[in-house]
């Protein structure tokens, strides 16, 4: 990849930094691929690990893919909160979903699974496409598989995506408390949510399209099958406290544990998000919370849902105006080769919080 490519790639890694590639190198933040192409880190923005860093070395073409990934997990995480009081809100900073993701709740659980799954799909994804050196399609499903089909083609290569994901975005954790244990958690779950919402897909083969053989691989989900998966899950969440067993004999994994707030509820299963702390109001605007509020936010006057007014405006009352908005219509398609439209002008009727 040139660095013109790159200079104004950016991406986030899961602590909610920014990091990003420009073109002022230095001594510390110089990376080299293996076709000596170099990679420069924004000396003024947080820095990967020592061990992230290591990992883009060893996979060249990756870090494109990495930053794909979590640009795509930013604007699914955007659209699944669209009409909720925390809209998943995104500035340019040193901590890209704001102090939120210092705290341990819902929210915060559920920006943790949708970056790594996107870590997890996009790496995936690009190794079937062949934009990784490092990766192939995984072309381990091979040979027989059913009656009337057969393994082949170029399966999305998921294990590679999740091994990288879990060595990426893991690294980025410390510790070993309550949130550690969360964070770790639900980021395995975004990265199971991809891999278990994969599918067969195939392709027929025979005389006049009859199909007497077909051909198989498997597919990734859309990333919005991934989300919507996640969204449930942020739904269903699981409050946990940490668990420890006390026995010097216990091993590391089985000594810090997470366990049901509610000792009469079962414990989470690997696919569920867990959260530890019950969410703010997100109504009003607190620098301390880092919570923007809902003021000057569009609602549905007719909905009683999350995106009514009265819920979304947190019984604040909102203000109606009218706009008018010219868009192109009526377009027709002119052989050969051009367009022509009509411009038409409606009025559309907003209701904005107060």
């Amino acid at each position: 990849l040139a660095l013109s490519s790159l200079s104004n790639t950016l991406a986030v890694n899961n602590s909610g930094r920014w990091w990003g590639i420009i073109n002022v190198a230095s001594s510390t933040n110089l990376l080299t691929d293996s076709k000596n192409v170099q990679l420069v880190l924004d000396p003024s923005l947080q820095l990967l690990s020592r061990k992230q860093r290591k990992l883009i070395r060893q996979n060249p073409g990756i870090l494109h893919s990495v930053s794909s990934g979590l640009q795509t997990a930013i604007k699914e995480c955007k659209w699944q909160f669209r009409n909720r009081r925390w809209n998943c809100p995104t500035s340019q900073g040193p901590n890209i979903f704001g102090k939120i993701v210092n705290r341990g709740c819902r929210e915060t659980a559920f920006i943790f699974a949708i970056t790594s799954a996107g870590v997890t799909h996009s790496v995936a994804r690009s190794c079937s496409e062949g934009s990784i050196e490092s990766c192939t399609c995984d072309y381990r499903r091979r040979g027989p598989g059913g009656p009337d089909w057969h393994w082949g083609g170029c399966s999305d290569n998921i294990d590679f995506g999740r091994l990288f994901g879990r060595e990426f975005v893991d690294s980025s954790e410390k510790g070993r408390d309550l949130r550690f244990l969360m964070n770790l958690h639900n980021n395995e779950a975004g990265r199971m949510t991809v891999f278990s919402e994969m599918r067969q897909e195939c392709k027929c083969h025979g005389m006049s399209g009859s199909c007497t053989v077909r051909t198989c691989w498997m597919r990734l989900p859309t990333f919005r099958a991934v989300g919507d998966v996640l969204k449930d899950r942020f739904d269903g969440a699981s409050r946990v406290i940490y668990g420890n067993k006390g026995s010097n004999r216990a091993s590391r994994v089985e000594l810090h544990h997470l366990e049901p707030e509610n000792p009469a509820h079962k414990p989470p299963s690997p696919h569920d998000l867990v959260y530890f702390e019950k969410s703010p109001n997100f109504c009003t605007y607190s620098g301390k919370m880092g919570t923007a509020g809902t003021a000057g936010r569009f609602c549905n006057s007719s909905s009683p849902g999350l995106d009514g007014c009265e819920l979304l405006c947190c019984g604040r009352g909102y203000r109606t105006r009218t706009q008018r908005v010219t868009e192109r219509c009526n377009c027709t398609f002119h052989w050969c080769c051009h367009v022509s439209c009509l411009n038409c002008t409606n009025t559309q009727v907003l209701h904005e919080c107060l």
